[in-house]
């Protein structure tokens, strides 16, 4: 059946870098969504509009007596407008390429229906007064959707070095090695996601409601939640640590750099999260955590996927080309 799409695929196309660059433009676009709903949360904006989908119940948009609690929840909800046209032209960009590139396709519509489920959790969260459970399950989407815009970033390099015909494999290494690689990567991958989780535990337990101070909060015991947060952190640390000691030197360039950058991400995470938890929780350093969240779940993924890359399983959807070594192809972030 003939499409908008595929007509348009029949008569235009477009180059490998404008699919990796639309890629890269949801992956900034999908950070910004979390921080903008921190700071919702930490202005005290989360029930700024009163209703959902619309603002009030007979207006769209907040009206000037709402004040600048309105004009902050709305701006979160226009930017997921947004959203939705860089996920758009993730999917346009993809489906134009001469070449296919289904791996990219399934990332860009899996963003798109995450962002639809974000938007009703969010509904949902106004409808819950700021549930605290329910304005867990946004950020839990938000990283979701972080999670698919990564995947199609890396995506957009590997399908596109695969129709280029970019030679150039590791080293091989033995089933030994490559499967204790593909173990630690995985338990990283684990562990920071429970990280990230409990993370959410400790916010919905804290001081920063989204609201008033009326807005009720998780049954927890904050310091309780935020020191299991910060031994998880530290588990994270000596699994990337470790990560990072047994790759190889040939042919896992783009690997180490990867880990290497994430173990400085997340060590400058881990400062941030000190700092607050030892300052009461100020909001401008709250918003630095919250990026930092967002850059450590980046920072993961990408280690994971490159590295499942250089060492495919037979069932890796990105598996089935070599980690690129010619023309700075690894270079990527």
């Amino acid at each position: 059946m003939r499409t908008p799409l595929s007509w348009l695929a029949g008569r235009y196309s477009l180059g490998a870098s404008s699919v990796r660059l639309a890629a890269l433009g949801s992956v900034v676009a999908s950070i910004a969504i979390i921080v903008t709903g921190g700071i919702v949360r930490v202005t005290g904006s989360g029930l700024g509009c009163t209703d959902w989908p619309m603002c009030t119940g007979e207006t769209l948009a907040p009206t000037a007596e709402m004040g600048v609690h309105g004009a902050i929840e709305f701006g979160n909800r226009l930017l997921t407008g947004a959203l939705c046209a860089v996920v758009g032209w993730v999917i346009i960009t993809a489906r134009l390429q001469e070449k296919p590139m289904p791996a990219v396709l399934r990332g860009g519509w899996a963003q798109f229906w995450i962002v639809v489920l974000n938007a009703v959790v969010g509904g949902v969260t106004v409808w819950m007064r700021l549930s605290p459970y329910i304005v867990a399950a946004h950020f839990l989407a938000a990283t979701l959707l972080l999670t698919a815009a990564v995947y199609t970033w890396h995506a957009a390099y590997a399908d596109a070095d695969t129709h280029a015909g970019v030679d150039g494999a590791p080293a091989p290494l033995a089933p030994r090695s490559t499967g204790r690689l593909r173990s630690l990567s995985a338990a990283l991958v684990a562990v920071t996601a429970l990280l990230v989780a409990v993370g959410t535990l400790a916010t919905g337990s804290g001081p920063h409601a989204g609201d008033s101070s009326d807005v009720p909060r998780m049954p927890f015991d904050w310091t309780v939640v935020t020191v299991v947060h910060g031994v998880l952190a530290g588990v994270v640390l000596v699994l990337a640590g470790a990560l990072l000691s047994a790759l190889p030197g040939d042919g896992f360039g783009a690997a180490r750099r990867k880990a290497a950058a994430f173990l400085a991400v997340l060590l400058g995470q881990g400062v941030v999260g000190l700092v607050q938890s030892l300052t009461a929780l100020p909001s401008l350093v709250v918003m630095l955590h919250l990026l930092g969240s967002a850059l450590v779940w980046t920072g993961v993924l990408q280690v994971h996927f490159t590295l499942k890359r250089a060492c495919p399983g037979p069932s890796d959807p990105l598996g089935g080309a070599p980690l690129p070594r010619a023309r700075g192809a690894d270079t990527h972030a």
